[in-house]
């Protein structure tokens, strides 16, 4: 009767990991993981910081580009305190109630990035359509607008999850796959009813999986108009205004639909593998976004390299 009467008792703590079989490395892996963090806050916040101030920014383009790195940071800082408490600490314990809110915002910031790069295709295709009336169709009030709803939007479909989440009951397993809360981590170790969860959760995906189909079509519309240029020039003047963005698309879905592929056909796969491709999917396109615009925007880069020679002189 005890014994019963244990496996019931309610869970008051979640259990985290880092690399599984790699305990006694983690100070040394949490040294380029801190640097990772660095980075991407510091140059999204660079690019946050240069829209704002800089006039010759303030176009369409590079307030869509303010709202991705809004939503890399985000989900750098969601995901930094329970990565580096277990890489520098190896404190994996996390509270429900602490698990429930990290997955909130991951999931939260993770939908409004897809949300963006979406609004960013459709921005390319405009501008490559119709770039004669590109500033008025998007005008700042236009802008805001849209970035407003696609923050609403993005956060309202991941409210609820919290509190699907807090009506499971936990009794058995405590033991989550990944460095930080995701919800569908968390659900598989309810000892109670969870179809609500997974329901939610495949409609949430799906709405992630439209973002994406409609970006391909957007792309497909702007191949369309690319192959009627008769310039090869032309051609790849066209095409390189899109470089950056399909370059965030790969960062950011690649790492999203490998961890979905393992998660649903490769079970028996190494949950090193499943770990580190998780940790991929927040730790690199929050750091490699800024890099990349601030590589192929000339504009950004032009001011980048003024500010380091003012800062050397």
């Amino acid at each position: 009767m005890s014994a019963f009467n244990t496996s019931e008792v309610e869970i008051s703590t979640f259990f985290l990991i880092g690399i599984p079989g790699m305990k006694h490395a983690h100070i040394w892996v949490s040294i380029p993981i801190c640097l990772m963090y660095l980075l991407a806050i510091l140059g999204n916040c660079t690019i946050l910081f240069f829209i704002k101030t800089e006039t010759s920014l303030h176009e369409p383009m590079y307030y869509f580009l303010s709202m991705l790195a809004f939503s890399d940071l985000g989900l750098s800082i969601s995901s930094l305190p329970t990565m580096l408490r277990i890489f520098l600490f190896n404190a994996t314990g996390i509270s429900p109630d602490a698990c429930f809110a990290q997955e909130f915002f991951i999931h939260g910031f993770s939908a409004m990035e897809s949300s963006v790069l979406f609004i960013m295709s459709i921005d390319r295709l405009i501008a490559i359509c119709n770039p004669l009336k590109y500033t008025s169709i998007l005008n700042s009030v236009r802008v805001f607008k849209i970035g407003l709803v696609s923050a609403i939007k993005s956060l309202l479909l991941v409210f609820p999850f919290p509190f699907i989440l807090k009506r499971l009951r936990f009794c058995k397993k405590s033991l989550l796959s990944h460095s930080y809360c995701l919800h569908q981590d968390v659900m598989k170790l309810a000892c109670s009813d969870n179809r609500v969860n997974v329901i939610y959760g495949l409609l949430v995906a799906l709405t992630a999986m439209l973002d994406l189909v409609c970006i391909a079509v957007s792309y497909m519309l702007i191949m369309k108009i690319v192959l009627g240029i008769t310039s090869h020039k032309g051609c790849l003047k066209v095409l390189n205004t899109c470089i950056s963005h399909i370059c965030a698309v790969l960062i950011f879905y690649v790492p999203i639909i490998t961890l979905a592929i393992i998660h649903r056909f490769a079970k028996n796969v190494s949950p090193v593998v499943r770990v580190v491709i998780a940790d991929t999917f927040l730790l690199v396109p929050p750091l490699m976004n800024p890099l990349v615009y601030s590589v192929k925007s000339h504009q950004i880069r032009n001011l980048i390299l003024m500010k380091l020679c003012e800062i050397k002189g």
